[in-house]
Parts: structure tokens; C-alpha cells; sequence
């Protein structure tokens, strides 16, 4: 006879990645050439509304540009902040925990100047992943029922194996 069991589990329900660019200026007194850009300090949290998932976070971006026709060169720090939304599939009446990961750090793919403002672009990716309850039904099989074995059986068997397992000869007298 076949009979079924649920199973109640933590499993993924719905997951998916997102590639978002933004594009960003700042000003400066007299930019001539861009020589680096880099993101650190990235931080980020999601959170659920209806059927999208909000990501907000925030990026430090360091720019290192030359000026006053390269002679001298400075550092500019900009602190941007980012809301991301994402659509979602999934169940609204399920409580689900939402987990973020940063698939692809920030970073700069894009820089130049227009006048006194550089401009630049970041890319990243952002992985989501909604984890919740779920039930899983599986297919049970009964089993043939078990022998029972009464105590006597096992101390029998016990004695039976000291008594095979003893060796007269295991003491020898040598003689001289």
C-alpha cells in the first residue's frame, strides 16, 4: 500500500538578477583627463512590497582626474545613493524572507568630460532570492513488519558467541 507524508521545509521560491546602470556627473574647475575611477563601500538591503522586491543601498565613488591642462592631478569622493526595484514572481499570501547578493560589485565602465563636469557610469548586478515554507509530499512504502526479538534471544546468542570464541590452548607450559 502507497501512502504519502509532507514534508514542511525552508526552500527558495522564487529567485533572479538584475543588471542596473546609472549614469552620474560631477563638477569640477577645469577637468583635462580621467584618470581612474573606482567604487567601494557598497551596502545594500532588500525589502518586500507587494509583488517587487526594493533594493536601497549606497556607494562611495572616488574619481582621480588631472587638471589645469595635466599638471596637477586630485581625488573627488561622491557618495550616491541608489532605490532598485525588481518584479517578482511569487506567492503574496506567503511570509518570505528576502535575500540580496551583490552578483557583480559596482563599477565604473564609463567615464568622460563634458566641460567642468565628468561623467560617469556604474554598473552592477544584484542577485534576489525569496525564501519561505513549503510543502513537499512524498511517496511512502510499507515496509514488511519487523521480527520481534525477545531479551531471552539476545543473551542466548551473547553466551553462545563467549563460548565459541574461548581457547583451551591458550595457555601453554613450555618446558625447559
Amino acid at each position: 500500500m502507497t501512502n504519502y507524508k509532507e514534508i514542511v521545509t525552508k526552500a527558495v521560491i522564487s529567485k533572479g538578477k538584475r543588471l542596473f546602470s546609472t549614469t552620474n556627473s560631477v563638477e569640477v574647475s577645469n577637468p583635462s583627463t580621467v584618470l581612474g575611477c573606482w567604487v567601494i563601500n557598497h551596502n545594500f538591503s532588500g525589502t518586500k512590497s507587494n509583488n517587487k522586491i526594493i533594493i536601497n543601498g549606497s556607494y562611495d565613488v572616488n574619481i582621480w582626474y588631472s587638471y589645469d591642462n595635466d599638471t596637477k592631478t586630485a581625488v573627488i569622493k561622491e557618495s550616491n545613493k541608489y532605490s532598485e526595484a525588481i518584479n517578482m514572481k511569487r506567492n503574496s499570501d506567503m511570509d518570505e524572507e528576502v535575500i540580496v547578493r551583490s552578483l557583480q560589485q559596482p563599477s565604473c565602465v564609463k567615464a568622460n568630460i563634458e566641460g567642468n563636469k565628468i561623467n560617469y557610469t556604474i554598473e552592477k548586478v544584484l542577485g534576489v532570492e525569496l525564501v519561505g515554507d513549503i510543502k513537499v509530499k512524498v511517496e511512502t512504502n510499507d515496509e514488511d513488519p519487523w521480527d520481534e526479538i525477545g531479551e531471552e534471544d539476545v543473551i542466548e546468542s551473547k553466551e553462545e558467541n563467549i563460548k565459541e570464541s574461548i581457547d583451551d590452548n591458550f595457555i601453554k607450559e613450555d618446558t625447559i
